[in-house]
């Protein structure tokens, strides 16, 4: 038995094909090719193309180049994907194939179309980016309002409606001047057509200080950067607008205290022109006075940069940290908000640590540095630093001690614990991760001895010869955060308890640094 088609009655082929191109999901049609005339279209196809009109229906096929098989004779044409519109104005896409046949000696065109899908593969990823934007504008952590050409609010996100306590529709199509202070308008409007003619990105206001009006009549300052954009309604200005009330506090505290610092200066300066005058008639005193002065007017230059320099990085950081902390409002960003809690606590205490160094240089200078001797355990002191040196270790850094002799020494343990911190901190801090760190104490007759190695980035012999100077740094540590008081109070500390300090260092090799007390004088 065969089951070719071959084998069946004629018209039970054609009913059996009838069926099969009837029940077809997509569009099937026959056109003859000579003349291009339509000879059947499926019901799938009229529906889809959306007439039963003949003359229509061909002229359709024809505006889309469906049905026209060409020069191809028996052999079909490799699929292809083809996009059209029916009567409605509907487009439409599809997997569109031809089959060229011959019969009667006439060359037809069998065509389909499968699988069609309207064509919204586009739309979605379009809405798919207009909804990225949309979150972009709406949650980001700054302020953007667009304006017209004319000036008029046209789109504002919900952050600067925060910023200036307005209503969406309380601003849009109001004049951008409706955010400034009165003061500023005339002046305003100048500036905004002058950028209207000539558009470009850059900040606002430069070099000025600008300042926002709230709803309720309340100004803040502001740092603001402009962009524009051009479409096929006109050209627009986006504006960034950035509330910095805490930076210009924090730059205002930085000030207040330059101006402290200044008015201290300014003190020792009439001080100084008073023994000047004084000891007019001693030449060899009014040299020393003048040098006196001069010297303190540089430690005054470099005190100033340096502070302004130290602060600035700690100040920074507590401002953005205290900015982002508002920002994590949610339960689930704890662990955020105690990261930049940590950040800003750190931040305190190297402040608090820059401002003890100049408390302490001060009290050195005045000679109100008191020395309390007793007799305590050395390896308890030490080890006492050491540990409270562990928050800042680097990872992998490892800090060896090791004592020789009694334990019994007789110092002022609070001025030695400094001293031990001190020197310990630096070893950290110039010191790679993973690298050892060693103490040696010991204790013998008449004397006791400190030492602190590392193997750190180590200093020149230049830098050596001034290394005990007051906020003196090395060449090659500028790019690392510190005052250049720490080994000037070290070295002073050391005096008073009747101690020598001395460096051995080379530069890539490390650097030790050894104390030698003397205990035989009371």
């Amino acid at each position: 038995m065969h089951f070719s088609v071959n084998d069946l009655d004629i018209n039970f082929q054609l009913a059996v094909f009838a069926a099969v191109l009837e029940r077809e999901p997509g569009l099937v049609g026959v056109r003859e090719q000579e003349s291009g005339r339509l000879l059947y279209i499926n019901e799938a196809g009229i529906a889809m193309l959306g007439s039963r009109d003949h003359t229509v229906l061909e002229e359709l096929l024809d505006r889309h180049q469906l049905g026209i098989c060409g020069s191809f004779t028996e052999s079909s044409v490799p699929p292809e994907e083809r996009q059209w519109t029916n009567v409605a104005g509907n487009t439409f896409t599809g997997r569109y194939e031809v089959i060229p046949f011959r019969y009667a000696k006439k060359d037809y065109c069998a065509f389909r179309v499968a699988s069609i899908i309207p064509n919204t593969r586009h739309q979605q990823q379009l809405n798919k980016e207009l909804e990225r934007f949309g979150a972009l504008f709406d949650y980001a952590s700054i302020g953007i309002l667009v304006t017209n050409k004319e000036g008029e609010i046209v789109l504002i996100n919900d952050f600067a409606l925060g910023q200036f306590g307005y209503q969406r529709h309380e601003l849009l199509g109001q004049k951008v001047e409706k955010l400034i202070p009165a003061r500023s308008h005339h002046q305003h409007v100048g500036h905004r057509e002058r950028f209207n003619a000539h558009p470009q990105n850059r900040p606002m206001g430069i070099g000025l200080d600008l300042f926002a009006l709230r709803r309720d009549g309340s100004e803040f300052p502001v740092e603001i950067s402009l962009s524009h954009y051009r479409n096929e309604e006109g050209t627009f200005v986006i504006a960034y607008v950035n509330n910095i009330t805490e930076r210009k506090k924090a730059e205002e505290k930085v000030e207040k205290l330059n101006n402290e610092l200044e008015h201290k200066v300014e003190e020792r300066t009439l001080q100084l022109r008073k023994a000047l005058e004084d000891l007019e008639f001693s030449k060899e005193e009014l040299t020393l006075a003048l040098g006196k002065e001069k010297e303190l007017n540089e430690l005054k230059t470099r005190f100033v940069s340096m502070a302004s320099h130290e602060f600035r990085t700690p100040l920074s950081t507590i401002l953005s940290s205290a900015f982002l902390v508002k920002q994590y409002a949610a339960e689930a960003d704890q662990p955020k908000r105690n990261k930049h809690i940590q950040r800003i606590v750190t931040s305190v205490n190297l402040l608090t640590d820059i401002l003890n160094d100049f408390l302490s240089v001060g009290r050195i200078e005045e000679g109100k540095i008191q020395v309390r001797m007793s007799s305590f355990d050395i390896t308890e002191n030490i080890n006492t630093v050491i540990q409270e040196m562990q928050g800042i270790i680097k990872d992998g850094q490892e800090i060896s001690y090791f004592h020789t002799g009694k334990q019994e020494v007789l110092l002022d343990p609070s001025l030695l614990k400094h001293i031990v911190m001190n020197l310990l901190g630096n070893a950290i801090k110039f010191s790679p991760a993973n690298a050892t760190i060693a103490i040696y104490t010991k204790k013998e007759p008449g004397a006791f001895t400190l030492q602190v190695k590392d193997n750190g980035i180590g200093m020149s012999q230049e830098d050596q010869q001034h290394l005990f100077e007051r906020f003196y740094r090395g060449a090659n540590v500028s790019n690392i955060q510190g005052t250049g008081l720490g080994l000037h109070i070290v070295s002073k500390y050391s005096e008073l308890m009747n101690g020598r300090i001395s460096c051995e260092s080379e530069l890539g090799k490390g650097t030790t640094f050894t104390i030698v007390f003397s205990l035989n004088n009371k």
